[in-house]
This record gives structure tokens, C-alpha cells and sequence, in this order.
């Protein structure tokens, strides 16, 4: 089970504690609900020390991971605990190809006739999926693999009819109109580069269904409750549209 960490601010002439740690359910996804009092004078040492209360209390339940407030500032406090965020990056991953289309469209290129590179470190099944995906939109797509790349290729074209370039030089990545690195690339420059291994990269826009976005809880790191709901299986495929706000 993981948990959701929120400031609430103190309410006059009413008494409550520093800290709550609550279960309850969002979504129908079972969750801690750990509330911990900020006001707009809290002197910073107690908010960390209300930090590590919470955390503590949160790791004894079993709790190992978290959905922080945005821009939480007390990580370092949590990881003593044994506690850590809610990570991202199965959801960066899962929306690549649409983060590409979404991109393409910011810079007003057509995404058919768009390059668009993949780089990875190994072959996965993220690897695979994303790959097959941009090949299905994309007619240029670019796949630098040091191994394992020949056999999707030869894949592709089977099932498909589609093919990939194989093997790009870097000039050619660092010109594709959108670079999609599933590892570290310190060698290659591209300021249209989508980092899905670095979780402090700016998410794309990103709606739910109506009813979902009213029941999400306000202050929460977005990226962090999403996934955590992608995680639990709560959200489905089909289910997060990027770009805008959904009727």
C-alpha cells in the first residue's frame, strides 16, 4: 500500500493534531492519508520534524512509497524513513509515443513525415512497445541499440510492412526532431530530447476522464498520483489523454 502525504492548513479556534495518518480509499485505490498541519508561520524545523513523524509512523504500517505534495521539499527527511516518491517512470515510458505526437505538434511539424530517434541502453518491452508504436505513426524512426535491434526490425517489417534506421550516426540523432532517451546520453545534444529516465523533466499536459480529475486530491505531486493510479491499475489504457482538457 502507498500513501499520500498533504499539507492542511490549521483551522481557527479548533484544535487538531500536528498529524494524522488515516486509510482510506481514491478511486478505489487503497491508500495512507497522512495530513500534516502547515501554516503560513510554521518555523521550518517543525515541519521537518512533523515530516519524520509522519514518515516514521507510515514505514511501521508498511508503507514504502509515497505521493508527495508538488514541489515537497523534505525528501531527504522521508528517505530516512525508509520512504521514497512514487516513481514516474513506468508512466513516462507508457506515454512516449503519444509525448512524441504531442511534441511535434508544440513545434507545428506534421508527425508523419517528422524523424523521430529512440535510444536505448538495452531491449525492453518499453523499448519495444514505443518503438513499435512511433514505426505505426512515424514514417522516419531512428533506433540506436547496441544489440537486439536487428531482430525488431526484422520483426516489424514482417508484421507491419514498416522499417526502421538502424544504427543512426549521431548527427542524425542530434537532428531528429525528437530524440526519445531511454537512458543517459551525454553525448548527444538535441534540445528536443525527451529524457524518460529523468524524472525532473517537465511532463507533457496530461487530462483524465471528468469524474477521475474532480476525485484527484488538490496539491499532489500530478505525475506521482497518476502513476501510482496507472500502477494500481485504476487507469487504463486510453484513459490519459495528453495535450489539453477533455470534454
Amino acid at each position: 500500500m502507498i500513501a499520500l502525504l498533504e499539507w492542511a492548513p490549521p483551522e481557527r479556534g479548533r484544535r487538531r493534531k500536528a498529524v494524522t495518518v488515516k486509510e482510506e480509499s481514491l478511486l478505489h485505490l487503497r491508500l495512507y492519508r497522512a495530513s500534516l498541519q502547515r501554516g503560513p508561520r510554521t518555523p521550518e524545523a517543525i515541519l521537518r520534524r512533523r515530516v519524520l513523524t509522519a514518515g516514521k509512523r507510515l514505514r511501521k504500517l508498511g508503507v514504502t512509497q509515497a505521493v508527495l505534495p508538488a514541489g515537497f521539499p523534505y525528501v531527504q527527511e522521508l528517505a530516512r524513513c525508509g520512504l521514497r516518491a512514487v516513481s514516474t517512470l513506468s508512466l513516462r515510458r507508457a506515454m512516449a509515443a503519444d509525448w512524441v505526437r504531442w511534441a511535434l505538434e508544440e513545434k507545428g511539424r506534421s508527425p508523419a513525415g517528422a524523424r523521430v530517434a529512440v535510444c536505448a541502453a538495452q531491449l525492453t518491452g518499453e523499448v519495444v512497445r514505443t518503438v513499435t508504436e512511433l514505426s505505426l505513426r512515424h514514417r522516419y524512426v531512428l533506433l540506436d541499440l547496441p544489440y537486439g535491434g536487428e531482430e525488431l526490425c526484422r520483426q516489424l517489417r514482417r508484421e507491419y510492412g514498416v522499417s526502421l534506421l538502424l544504427g543512426p550516426s549521431r548527427e542524425q540523432l542530434e537532428g531528429a526532431d525528437v530524440l526519445v532517451l531511454f537512458d543517459a546520453r551525454t553525448d548527444l545534444k538535441n534540445p528536443a530530447a525527451l529524457a524518460l529516465y529523468d524524472e525532473s523533466q517537465p511532463l507533457p499536459p496530461v487530462s483524465l476522464p471528468p469524474a477521475m480529475e474532480e476525485a484527484l486530491p488538490p496539491g499532489a505531486d500530478r505525475g506521482q498520483m497518476l502513476a501510482a493510479l496507472r500502477e494500481a491499475g485504476v487507469l487504463r489504457p486510453g484513459q490519459i489523454a495528453l495535450g489539453g482538457a477533455r470534454a
